[in-house]
């Protein structure tokens, strides 16, 4: 047996019904199977109680996140990035605050590490209201924002690949500021989820201080050797947006939203769901302008599709609709901020 392949004999399949019937879980049954026996089957592999003790306490942090995260379903979120060594002294906290701030006042939810530096820029100037912080544990590190932790807004993880997924699973924009390795950890795991497509197209924000640039010069190495060496594709560039000006910021945050509501394969075609739709001539310039990462049809408008309406999924939206090459994210998201460029109409 696999843990790849979640199956059990007869009796252990009753006996795991049997547990799901005791806990009182009735919706996603089949998901809880799969993890109960996907546990049992590690009983049956080669595994070292230290690889136990990873799947264990990751999946625990998990429940706890989602826990937390639960409470908060439909309010959009802001993660922000940077490093733990900013002093409350220097400019660039002061522009995280102004950033948290502002955020806040949009009524979105500042999501931060929980930790000094920018996380606790992040969560000052958001307040404790409008803040949700995820900790790692560090043995020079230990005390969470104490407003967050007071109010039971924080979840500490002991791994960082798991708090990782909930800084980013959760949130509809991030906005990193100027740190060290794992800031830039988080910066480029952030991008190569855009530019892979394994996570949902958002603005992500480089944040400089002004007359200090720090992301700049990261810039001149992507252009300068990544992208000139084609490891990466040229409009990979339109997957951030770099900027001293914090006001800039949240016009790139706010506006990806602007029209462009969220996005849905329904077997090979994407589906992209927006406030309104385009005018003859506006759909004619898509098509024009995007044709290459259309793989047949072009871009054409459309109502629900049948499994949207099964899930009652967004049906007040218009939606535009188009075989995606699965490939050109960078494409991608130039699209949609030629989508968030149509006037407003009824």
């Amino acid at each position: 047996m696999t843990v790849s392949s979640p199956n059990i004999d007869e009796r252990a399949a009753a006996l795991v019904a049997e547990l799901l019937d005791l806990s009182g879980a009735t919706a996603n049954r089949d998901l809880l199977r799969d993890i109960l026996v996907t546990g049992l089957a590690l009983g049956n592999i080669d595994a070292s109680r230290l690889d136990l003790k990873i799947a264990a306490s990751a999946l625990a942090e998990m429940g706890r996140a989602f826990d937390l995260f639960a409470h908060y379903r439909g309010i959009l979120k802001l993660t922000m990035f940077g490093s733990a060594r900013t002093a409350v002294s220097d400019p660039l906290y002061a522009q995280a605050v102004d950033l948290a701030a502002r955020m806040a006042h949009e009524n979105w939810l500042v999501v931060t590490g929980a930790g000094p530096g920018i996380m606790a820029a992040g969560a000052d100037g958001a307040g404790p209201d409008k803040s949700l912080g995820v900790e790692i544990r560090l043995p020079f590190e230990t005390v969470s924002h104490p407003q967050l932790a007071a109010e039971g807004r924080v979840v500490e993880m002991k791994y960082f690949f798991t708090r990782k997924l909930m800084l980013m699973k959760e949130s509809a924009a991030f906005a990193v500021l100027p740190g060290g390795f794992g800031t830039l950890d988080e910066c480029f795991e952030l991008l190569t989820l855009l530019q892979t497509g394994k996570a949902e197209p958002a603005p992500i924000v480089l944040l400089d201080l002004p007359g200090d640039p720090y992301w700049e010069g990261l810039e001149r190495f992507l252009k300068g050797e990544v992208t000139r060496r084609g490891l990466v594709d040229r409009e990979d560039g339109a997957l951030y947006r770099i900027t001293d000006d914090v006001g800039v910021a949240v016009e790139e945050i706010l506006g990806f939203y602007l029209n462009y509501h969220s996005r849905r394969f329904v077997g090979s075609t994407m589906v992209i769901r927006c406030r309104y739709a385009p005018s003859d001539e506006e759909l004619a310039a898509l098509n024009e302008e995007f044709s290459d990462i259309c793989t047949s049809k072009g871009i054409w408008r459309t109502g629900p599709l049948p499994p949207e309406r099964a899930g009652h999924d967004h049906l007040e939206l218009k939606r535009l609709a188009l075989e995606f090459d699965r490939r050109s994210h960078g494409r991608l998201r130039m699209l949609i901020d030629a989508i968030n460029r149509w006037p407003a109409r009824a």
